[in-house]
């Protein structure tokens, strides 16, 4: 029997170092493209997907993220009536239908330490990842299966395979030393699915099996957190998740799904901008 994805994880106790000195007291999953913080996009494409358990690793200095998926009594008073209510239109729907946890990651070691640390908020169950600086879109202007979020597309995949699924797109070679790269061979051509034997985190060019990066969105089976566990520091003195799923893929559990859409790296600057043209473009065609 198929076993629902009912759960979402988002990891937000980084620094996000690249933005200071706007981060130094803002949470970077905080900073917004026009009207919305990144970390808002992630829900609502969770949420597309039908779920509706956020589950967010927060840290020291987060706490705007929680107060923006709550209810702020004092802003609703004021605006009541006038034009400005209706701008809270989309975070009063998000703050509805989807429940809310939150639980800190006290010592920053990693992504898989993070997602580890997400174990007390998930049990065990299959749920999906998103990283909220990892901002992806796909053209809902079609009524085609091809214009669902990620994360949609990314659960169907689950239904068939049953096992952890990673997003991937094609980088340029000269990058592969900021992503997780993939080698796996090709077993659904007309759905740009791959079943992965290997994983390397951060290679040199010269060393990257493929051209193939993970980016910002999981679905894991929960064997994965006693895989992490016992995972042992790699890149960077850190807990990887590359390293984890690296075990799964061992058995053949591990599946990369080149997605359908537009992925905008906000943890760069570059990319940041690069989203808040896009979206702005976007909104001007409305």
């Amino acid at each position: 029997m198929t076993t629902m994805i009912k759960k979402c994880l988002f990891p937000a106790a980084g620094y996000g170092t690249r933005f200071l000195p706007a981060t130094k007291a803002t949470p970077k999953e905080m900073l917004p493209v026009l009207t919305k913080p990144l970390i808002q996009y992630g829900v609502e494409e969770a949420l597309e997907a039908n779920i509706r358990t956020m589950a967010i690793i927060t840290g020291r200095g987060k706490r705007a993220i929680e107060d923006h998926f709550d209810i702020s009594y004092e802003l609703e008073h004021q605006i009541k009536g006038s034009t400005k209510e209706p701008l809270l239109n989309e975070i009063r729907s998000l703050i509805s239908q989807c429940t809310f946890s939150y639980t800190r990651q006290v010592e920053m070691k990693g992504l898989g330490h993070a997602i580890l640390t997400g174990e007390t908020l998930i049990g065990h169950e299959p749920f999906a990842v998103i990283l909220a600086d990892d901002l992806c879109t796909n053209d809902k202007q079609t009524k085609s299966a091809s214009s669902e979020g990620v994360l949609a597309q990314m659960i169907k995949i689950y239904e068939k395979y049953q096992c952890s699924i990673v997003a991937i797109e094609e980088i340029p070679k000269e990058e592969t030393h900021k992503y997780g790269v993939i080698s796996g061979h090709l077993v659904d051509n007309s759905n740009n699915i791959y079943r992965i034997n290997d994983m390397v985190e951060k290679p040199h060019p010269e060393e990257a099996p493929s051209n193939l990066a993970i980016i910002g969105r999981y679905i894991l089976t929960p064997d994965i957190f006693d895989i992490l566990k016992e995972t042992k520091p790699g890149k960077g003195g850190e807990i990887q998740i590359t390293d984890a799923l690296k075990e799964q893929a061992k058995l053949g559990k591990v599946i990369a799904y080149k997605f359908n859409g537009k992925r905008f790296d906000c943890g760069s600057v570059d990319g940041f901008v690069e989203a808040t043209d896009y979206f702005y473009k976007k909104q001007k065609e409305k």
